[in-house]
């Protein structure tokens, strides 16, 4: 199950874990968050969906199909956090995986102060990962060194954190795992141009597809990366701004 937001322009939010989760043999279970003004530059305006009507979607789908994994991108707000935790009490051993979207690549906001600490209070606790991305890990950790902010998040609840490199420099991306009793684990790929519009969405739809399949935490995410990697390597020149990432060319492990 996805709960994500639009992106009008095709290359992030839930049309972006819509193609992964296909591509990676599962099937999605989309609920829309919020609408989005964006394109591959920025995010210029965003609308939540009504909270109460995800929560008789969430509430109907379970009803009728198995949820083996559920991925959440950008939430809207923070009722629609409260909705989904409430949800998540209901389902205690479906394994999530949430992208803390906080902050587009242009800049953009897509989360307000009452929707971080609804995510930090409440959501990330109940995740068996969050993958943010550097900025994005900074200001949840409230430190600028990623390992000193990770715990500073495993300490207040989260059971891992999967600190994403794709926004950093240098001819590698690394992406490293923290968690509670174990050494971090990284993972390396070659560094392909610049960035890309929606490579976080993707990577995060990834790894839930890799849960949703019974895949470790870790097999899952190698599985996402490499998927990651080829459709960096296939991007779209969609747009005036960042390169989409081709998610519908085919791939193989």
């Amino acid at each position: 199950m996805i709960l994500s937001g639009l992106d009008p322009s095709g290359g992030a939010g839930i049309q972006a874990d819509i193609q992964a989760i296909t591509a990676l043999g599962c099937h999605p279970l989309p609920v829309l968050t919020c609408l989005t003004v964006q394109d591959t530059r920025n995010v210029y305006d965003a609308c939540a969906v009504d909270a109460e009507l995800i929560r008789k979607q969430l509430d109907c789908v379970a009803a009728d199909a198995p949820i083996h994994a559920i991925k959440t991108g950008a939430l809207g707000n923070a009722d629609v956090v409260k909705v989904l935790v409430e949800f998540l009490g209901k389902h205690p051993n479906i394994p999530v995986v949430t992208d803390p979207v906080i902050k587009a690549a242009g800049g953009g906001d897509l989360a307000d102060e009452s929707l971080i600490r609804a995510m930090k209070e409440l959501l990330f606790s109940r995740a068996d990962m969050i993958t943010p991305n550097g900025i994005e890990l900074a200001l949840l950790g409230g430190s600028d060194d990623p390992a000193e902010a990770a715990h500073s998040l495993i300490a207040a609840g989260c059971q891992s954190v999967l600190a994403t490199g794709g926004h950093g420099e240098g001819p590698q991306i690394t992406n490293t795992l923290y968690t509670r009793d174990v050494d971090p684990l990284y993972w390396h790929i070659e560094r392909v141009g610049g960035e890309y519009h929606g490579t976080g969405c993707t990577l995060a739809a990834s790894i839930a597809a890799g849960r949703a399949q019974g895949l470790s935490p870790r097999a899952a995410i190698s599985q996402a990366q490499n998927f990651v990697n080829h459709a960096i390597l296939n991007a779209l020149e969609v747009g005036r701004g960042q390169p989409v990432p081709d998610r519908g060319i085919p791939w193989e492990q």
